[in-house]
């Protein structure tokens, strides 16, 4: 592998990440602090940097935070990035960082553009210029399709992003793919739909709203018309993917991979799916307030599947139950 005239030998990285020191960024966020929870299982020596240490998240509850480095930081900022991956010598990022939400970046675009990008071009220049980095694992979006009008979406459909969020996750696809053909960096490109499970704290989201519903005996109020149909993804089967990819790197770079699931629903067909499976009726009210929703997403997931036999073993059905029992926990 080159870029300019220089060779890049990069170290090896397999199915043993014991004692593997491993950075992920947004580490502390939902999505991220169960994929510590997993590496930290495995033996990992974990570093995690956020801008957001909030301590009634899963992060902190686990108590994450006394098994691993934790440090407070924008990795916007390129230098004091680069002073932490060549203090710690890391060897493997898992890159989860970004501002998430479609209704705060409608609301703030800039924020979320240079955030979501900038972020992503700091991160890949640094594996760019250290080639003991094994590997980078990027998280992206089936918002970085935008609207396709089809029904399952495949990897080798055009990007096409045309709001600030699904635009941000659009670049972000594309600057990776760039550094590697251009660079060769051991990268590989991950999209998921819409993740659920212990720990997500934004009650904006659906599953979270429900749970908050049941537990306080409220009405739902739904910020959609309702139609808006999505993949549901559990977040553990999410963490799964991630660790296959990383400890399939040299197998899987400069690819992306979709990460669906079967569990195709509108919002009012798994709110009626989550009553169902709970035993509760789940009174709500439809605000139809959403900007900038894609109403139908599905991601076809084959290509994962058939390179490194990954698929969800869990279903809305099979967790909810244990999903509510957490919130309840924390939210009483």
């Amino acid at each position: 592998m080159r870029y300019g005239k220089r060779k890049i030998h990069h170290g090896e990285f397999g199915p043993n990440m014991k004692n593997k020191t491993i950075l992920v960024t947004g580490g502390t966020g939902f999505v991220g602090a169960h994929l510590v929870e997993s590496l930290i299982k495995l033996g990992a020596n974990v570093i995690v940097v956020d801008i957001n240490l909030d301590k009634k998240s899963y992060f902190y509850t686990q108590k994450l935070d006394l098994q691993s480095t934790v440090i407070n930081l924008d990795i916007c900022n390129y230098s004091k990035l680069l002073n932490l991956i060549e203090k710690y010598k890391v060897e493997f990022i898992f890159h989860l960082a970004a501002q998430a939400l479609v209704d705060a970046a409608y609301r703030d675009p800039k924020h979320t553009l240079v955030n979501n990008i900038v972020s992503t071009i700091n991160i890949l220049e640094a594996v760019r210029i250290n080639p003991e980095i094994c590997g980078l694992v990027v998280a992206s979006s089936d918002k970085s399709y935008g609207k396709l009008h089809k029904d399952k979406y495949i990897e080798t459909d055009p990007l096409s992003g045309d709001h600030p969020y699904d635009t941000s996750k659009s670049a972000t696809d594309l600057i990776t793919t760039a550094y590697c053909k251009t660079y060769g960096i051991p990268a590989v490109v991950t999209r998921f739909g819409n993740i659920y499970g212990e720990g997500d704290p934004n009650m904006s989201r659906i599953i979270p709203g429900i749970m908050n519903s049941i537990i306080n005996d409220q009405t739902l109020e739904i910020r959609s018309d309702g139609t808006f149909i999505r993949d549901y993804l559990y977040v553990k089967d999410v963490v799964v993917g991630y660790i296959l990819l990383a400890q399939n790197i040299d197998k899987v770079r400069g690819q992306a991979y979709n990460f669906g699931s079967d569990d195709t629903f509108s919002v009012l067909k798994l709110i009626e799916e989550v009553g169902k499976t709970l035993g509760k009726e789940i009174p709500y009210k439809i605000q139809n307030t959403a900007k900038n929703e894609i109403p139908y997403q599905s991601l076809n997931f084959d290509k994962i599947q058939s390179a490194i036999g990954w698929k969800p073993k869990e279903t809305v059905s099979s967790t909810a139950n244990r999903i509510l029992d957490w919130y309840a926990k924390q939210i009483r």
